[in-house]
This record gives C-alpha cells, structure tokens and sequence, in this order.
C-alpha cells in the first residue's frame, strides 16, 4: 500500500515503497503552508516592478505555493532598468571596501538564518534538504571570497609605459552599468546569488530575471542584501514568463550574465551581440566520470551517487557518462547498483532523504523519454528506471543503465534528471576519447589512488572544470579559479578574477610627462623616426616589455 501527498505535503510518517523500490525517507511535520505564508510573499515581493500576477508551485505535490507574485511586462522591466541606472550611479561612487562590507555582512545573515531559506528552497526546487543546504555553501564561499578579494581584483594596476619614465600608464576598472541576469530553477539561491555578488562589488545594479517557479528564493537573498547594507535600487527583480521577459532585459542591459540550456544561451548571446554587449554562459552538459584501474572503489562508488544523483540531476555539472575500466567493471557495478537502490526518496523539510524530485511534468517527461527510448533500443535498466507518484507527482527513481549505445538520446543529449549511463573502457587514452567525445565541455570527473595521474588526465579532459577524486563540488566550490564550460557548454567564466572582471570595462590612463610622442626639439620627420627606431631596438636589448 502505498500514500499519495496532499497539497500540505509533509504530515510524518514514511510511505511504503513498492517492493524493490527505493525506500521513502520520514517526512517532515512543517507543511508548505506554515513557510510560506501571505505575509511573506507581500514582503518579499514587494518590491518587484510588475503590473499583473502570476503563480507558482511546489514540486514535492504539484499544488500552487503561492499566486500572489507580480508579475512583469517589457514596459516594467523598461522601468526597472531606468531605477537601477539611477541608483547606480551613487552606488559606484561608494568605496569598493565599503562596497566589500555588504558582502560580508550578508554572509553572515545568510549563515544565522539559513532555515528560512532552505524550506524556500526545497520547496520551489524539490531537493533535499542537503542538497539545498550546497546552495548555502557555495553563497557563502562566494560572498566570503568576494568581500575580501574584491579590493585587489578591481584596484589600480600600474604598466610600463612605451616610453620608461616619460609614460606613466595606469589601467583602472570600470563598472559596465546594469547587469541583466537570467537565472535558472535548478539552483535558485546559488545562481542568482553567487553571480550578482561580483556584479555588485564591481559597482554595477542588476536587473534579475529568476524563474517565476523559484522567485521566492531569490527574493529572499535580495531582502537579506538589503539589510546588509545594499541600496534598495541597486538590485531590481522582475518576474514573468522567460519567452517574455528574458529577451526585455537583453534589450537593456549592459551586460548579460546567463545560466541555462545551451539552446536558450545562443538566442542571448545572439541578442547580446546585436547590441555589441558582453555576456557570460554557463549552459549545458554531459559530464564524463573515469574510474580507472587503480581507483579506491567505495570511494569511487559515493562519488558517484552524489556526482549523478544530487539534486535529482538537475545540475548543469552533475554525471551523466560513467566509464569505468573494465578490470573493475564487474565490482564498481555491483557496489554502485546496491548504493543506488538504497537511496531514500522523500518530500521531507528535514534531513534524511538522499534524493529530491523532479521540478515539473516537463523534467519528468524528458527523462522517462529518455530512458524509455534506451530500453526499447536495447539498453538495461540496472537500477530505478521508472517515476515514484507514491511519493509526489514529479519523483523518479535514480537510474543507471548499461549497454546505452550512440543511437539512443541518452547517450549525446543532456537528460538532466537521475540517468546515467555506464560504459567500459580498456586504457587511459580510450577512456579521454570517449570522454571528450560530446560537444559539450562543462564538468569532468576522475578517480585514482595516483594524483599525479589522476592531473595528467584531467589536463587532457575538454572540460571547464575537472574533480579528481571527486565529482564537482572540489572544482566548484574554489572561487579563487575560473569556472565555465568549453564548447556549447559556454562562454565566459564565473569565480576568480574572471569572474569580476567580466563585470567591468578596462580603461587605460596614459600620462605622458616631459616630452611628447612626436617629433620634439626640431627634429625633422625622418630624423625622429631614426630616433625612435634605435630607441624601440635599445629596448628590445634592455629586455624591457
């Protein structure tokens, strides 16, 4: 016998699992209603710039969360670029340590009240509450790297001028303006958040577009950013259907920071450069994981149900091709399948469940095509492979399959759900060909008890970002480095000095003191031009850049 949720999801309890399914994790007795209530939605909202409503769900049963957001047209998107330009200006004006400041205070708000923030997030998301806890984390390293780092990324650097002494060059940074950010529903908090930390600190306002479905969230960090210090104007939200919004705030931003599907991501960056803007994508993937002959199997095999499994699979840099050397084929399987089919599922506002839901009808549909199209062109199901309605409308069991083949969608194409498909290799330089073969370069994965070459193959590996002896979080979670993808997987690159820079223009000042570039003194034409032709080679000798 099995438990259908209600619109209140969690009621305690554990629904019965069918008999080899994935076991059900205990429910939590807090209920959508008791978190989100009216009084929250009007306070977090009520700043958003939008004319009409529109309304948003919760995964864990498919009910409405709320149907009181705003909801913008192009017209109020217009306005709030005009409010943000406004406010910018005064906020560039202020020192970048003060600037810093707000950063580091939101750090710690987001750190005492972080409860609040994963209900809001598990609910919108469907995840766990783990998985949505690595939101936090990732915000917090972010808005900690930043707030110290941002002084030295953004301060004046010197160069030598084309005339030692006489030419005194100084390059500064300059904010673009306005930043147009679209967010995805995957990681509502981390995205939104991590990405407009460095747009602010760089002295820019940003115009946020998060999806309608997971708006609370982000509303939620703009409200603790105003506390800590931010002007209310600096950080705009607008809300509204993507095919509608999206290409508004393209239209007038200064800059355009995008996460989301690689087909989505060409239409901005084509609309981003019409207008001669930057923009920045992080788009899709189909991340390899190489197990090789020498790998620590336990190990190997966790790795591997956090890289495929975190949050359902709906990551752009989790695991969706595994390949393991054969010579450990037989016993990495075994452990990985046990693993994976006891996975516990739930709808839980607590710790416990190690795998969330779905986000929608339409992540549902896409992987029960994907796998039901593998099967029926002859590929196993070794674990999951089919939906959980007992435990909410959008669950799906976590999936391995074998003998997947090039023919099959899940084989190429991103899934972005738990599917992952397992295949063999013999040798190291099979397996990084195999690996790289995709059109994507996002995240990569390889396990061995030898760093050394565990490195050499990562630096072989056409991905943005490569974990060796884990799955992404290692390579994601070191903000001081790039991270970005390779190929359709994008453009441009969050984190480090890349990460800020991209935010702003580069100016060189140029001082040239005593004499000019020119003919000086009387020399004629010619005679200059010798003279600055021995100068240039005297240089040269003098190795002077």
């Amino acid at each position: 016998m099995t438990e259908t949720h209600d619109s209140t999801s969690a009621r305690g309890g554990t629904a019965a699992a069918p008999a080899d399914g994935n076991p059900v994790a205990p429910e939590s007795p807090r209920t959508a209603a008791d978190v989100v209530t009216p009084e929250l939605v009007a306070r977090l909202a009520r700043d958003v710039v939008g004319s009409g409503t529109t309304v948003s769900h919760t995964p864990f049963t498919g009910e409405v969360l709320t149907a009181a957001l705003p909801e913008s047209t192009p017209e109020d998107v217009a306005t709030a670029f005009a409010q943000a330009r406004e406010a910018q200006r005064a906020w560039a004006a202020t020192p970048v340590r003060s600037r810093a400041a707000v950063l580091l205070r939101f750090h710690d708000l987001v750190a005492r009240r972080q409860s609040e923030v994963l209900d809001l997030i598990q609910l919108e998301t469907g995840k766990t509450r783990l998985h949505a806890h690595e939101e936090i984390q990732g915000v917090l390293v972010a808005a900690r790297h930043y707030g110290r780092k941002a002084h030295a990324y953004l301060r004046p650097k010197s160069h030598l001028g084309v005339v030692p002494t006489l030419t005194k060059v100084t390059e500064l940074r300059q904010p673009r303006g306005v930043i147009g950010q679209i967010v995805p529903w995957n990681y509502p908090l981390e995205l939104s958040v991590s990405d407009a930390i460095p747009a602010f600190v760089a002295g820019n306002a940003v115009v946020m577009k998060p999806d309608t479905e997971t708006a609370l969230t982000a509303l939620w960090a703009r409200e603790l950013m105003l506390e800590a210090g931010m002007p209310a104007g600096v950080w705009q939200v607008v809300l509204g259907e993507g095919p509608v919004v999206g290409p508004a705030v393209v239209e007038h931003a200064d800059y355009v920071s995008f996460t989301g599907s690689t087909r989505t991501g060409r239409g901005v960056a084509q609309a981003a450069a019409a207008r001669l803007v930057g923009c920045s994508l992080e788009l899709g993937g189909k991340n390899a994981m190489l197990v090789l002959s020498d790998a620590d199997l336990d190990k190997a095999v966790d790795g591997a149900v956090r890289g495929c499994f975190a949050s359902a699979g709906q990551l752009c840099i989790s695991i969706e091709r595994l390949y393991v050397h054969e010579s450990i084929a037989e016993a990495f399987i075994e452990r990985f399948v046990a693993r994976t089919k006891a996975m516990r599922l739930g709808a839980t506002l607590a710790y416990g469940a190690e795998m969330g839901s779905l986000v929608s009808q339409t992540q549902l549909d896409t992987v029960s095509r994907h796998v039901e199209e593998a099967v029926s062109k002859g590929a196993t199901v070794l674990a999951g492979g089919r939906p959980r309605p007992d435990i909410g409308p959008y669950f799906y069991e976590p999936t391995i399959l074998d003998n997947v083949e090039s023919p099959m969608a899940v084989c190429a194409e991103e899934t972005f759900g738990p599917v992952v498909s397992l295949y063999r290799f013999t040798g190291e330089d099979d397996a990084v060909e195999r690996a790289n073969a995709t059109q994507y370069g996002l995240n990569a994965s390889v396990w061995t008890k030898d760093g050394r070459r565990g490195r050499a193959i990562a630096a072989r590996l056409r991905a943005g970002t490569v974990n060796v002896n884990e799955s992404y979080a290692a390579a994601y979670a070191s903000v001081g480095s790039p991270m970005g993808g390779m190929g359709d997987s994008g453009l441009g690159r969050r984190h480090g000095s890349e990460g800020i820079l991209k935010f702003t223009e580069g100016q060189t000042v140029a001082h040239q003191r005593l004499l000019p570039l020119g003919p000086s003194f009387g020399m004629t034409d010619e005679k200059y031009a010798a003279f600055m032709t021995r100068s240039l080679r005297a240089m040269k000798a003098l190795r002077l850049r």
